[in-house]
């Protein structure tokens, strides 16, 4: 381990301001004398003891428990000790500057954690793998019930279950390989009599489907960013209102009324969508500098979009002019992103266009909002009963794409003729490491870096 994994840690492990309960957490090797001088007395291993924590001069500075876990039956591995008091700034920090006093003289090194850093020595002393350690994390920033439901089902290691699993098939698939190349000599074709072409066939079965739940996984964690464009007055505002069910935006037969960004999170059946409300778009001698100003901003967020909600206002649609400023937007959006053509105020006007992309819906009656929450979840690529999913991340569906690639590869090259077997075993070595990167078998120290410092203090 690096050096400065070796060192004892203390941090706050409670959010900052005021609160029923605070903990102070340390964590490190041979803490047994430490807590003796910092609690007055030995503590019985994970039995809550409840006393004061006195200062150098002796009086308390509060009244709490003391939980004492013992290497490596602990969160980090190590030992560590808790002191869950009450949850006044001022008497967190005061705790803290008593361990760090104490351990002047029976806890040398004894520092202030980085951000995370509880976590991933977790990981570094094999308490959890680092999808398992990323869950962590997700459970804590989870934005819906479903996705809090799908990280404590990654930090159960529902997800590392499946890699594992993959990860076995893959390895059984390389001995076999590496048996052909050691002994060429030998008559019997290992690889046809063991059916290493149907086992590497059900191995990209078994990935493909990893991929899809993988997806939904990312879905539930990063949910989905909406963009709300259209002319001035389609009823943009008003969208974003009746989908967040608040009044949010301001709304106003005043043209340009909406001059800013205005971001609401909503949930369809647990998926988070970032719906955004954003500034009408116009080119008009009218336009001021600061509705100028919202356009551009509103173009960078459509530019940087999951899906776009393209609002069209049914009552000017006979207006040539304002067809024509339609067909400028929709020439403007950028390719590749996912539009949907709502028509709103169906409820002043007559039917919409009927084409596969386009609802008709009255966002001042609420009329067709449910079509659109249904689309919504079908752009985004998900699929109903998801109650099994587990948690995952943009990184863990980059790696089970380049596991895929090498499949492929392993795939082609294992038709061919027996010289290629040398490249079949690298495409299944490469398949594996990329394998590995999710759980943390094969990762650099960088990305270890990354991903920890995203972490709460004292997480």
């Amino acid at each position: 381990m690096l050096p400065h994994h070796v060192d004892p840690i203390v941090a706050i492990a409670t959010a900052p301001g005021r609160g029923a309960v605070g903990i102070v957490r340390v964590s490190g090797k041979g803490l047994a004398p430490f807590v003796r001088a910092l609690i007055g007395r030995d503590l019985k291993p994970r039995e809550a003891t409840y006393g004061p924590w006195r200062g150098a001069d002796g009086q308390p500075i509060d009244h709490g428990l003391s939980l004492w876990f013992p290497a490596p039956h602990s969160y980090t591995g190590e030992d560590v000790l808790e002191l869950q008091g009450h949850g006044g700034p001022v008497v967190l920090q005061l705790l803290l500057a008593r361990c760090l006093e104490v351990s002047q003289g029976m806890l040398p090194g004894l520092r202030l954690a980085r951000a995370g850093e509880f976590t991933e020595r977790a990981f570094l002393n094999d308490k959890l793998d680092l999808a398992q350690a990323e869950a962590v994390a997700d459970l804590i920033d989870a934005s819906t019930e479903a996705a809090a439901r799908s990280a404590a089902r990654s930090l159960a290691g529902a997800f590392s279950q499946r890699v594992h699993a993959l990860r076995d098939a893959l390895i059984h698939l390389r001995m076999l390989v590496e048996a052909t190349l050691d002994f060429p000599e030998e008559e019997i074709d290992f690889l046809q009599k063991a059916d290493a072409s149907g086992q590497l066939q059900r191995l990209r079965e078994a990935l493909s489907t990893l991929q899809a739940e993988a997806r939904q996984g990312a879905l539930l964690r990063d949910g989905l960013q909406v963009v709300i464009a259209g002319q001035p007055n389609a009823g943009k505002s008003s969208l974003l209102n009746a989908l967040a069910g608040a009044e949010l935006a301001i709304v106003t037969p005043i043209a340009g009324t909406t001059r800013d960004v205005v971001q609401q999170t909503i949930q369809i059946e647990g998926v988070p969508l970032h719906v955004t409300d954003t500034a009408g778009l116009r080119d008009s001698p009218e336009v001021d500098e600061v509705e100028r100003i919202g356009i551009e901003r509103a173009w960078q967020r459509i530019r940087g979009a999951d899906a776009v909600l393209f609002l069209h206002d049914l009552t000017r649609w006979g207006e040539p002019r304002y067809r024509h400023g339609d067909a400028n937007i929709l020439r403007g959006l950028p390719e590749g992103v996912p539009v949907l053509h709502v028509w709103n105020k169906v409820d002043q006007a007559g039917g919409a266009p009927a084409g596969d992309d386009d609802i008709a819906l009255s966002a001042k009656h609420g009329t067709g909002l449910d079509v659109l929450r249904t689309r919504l979840l079908q752009l985004a690529g998900w699929q109903s009963g998801g109650e099994g999913l587990f948690m995952a991340r943009e990184r863990h569906l980059r790696a089970l794409a380049r596991v895929g690639e090498h499949l492929q590869q392993a795939q082609e090259l294992l038709t061919q003729a027996a010289d290629q077997l040398d490249l079949l075993a690298e495409e299944l070595r490469l398949a594996q490491h990329a394998l590995g990167e999710i759980t943390g078998e094969f990762t650099a120290d960088d990305l270890l870096g990354v991903i920890f410092s995203r972490f709460c203090i004292g997480k």
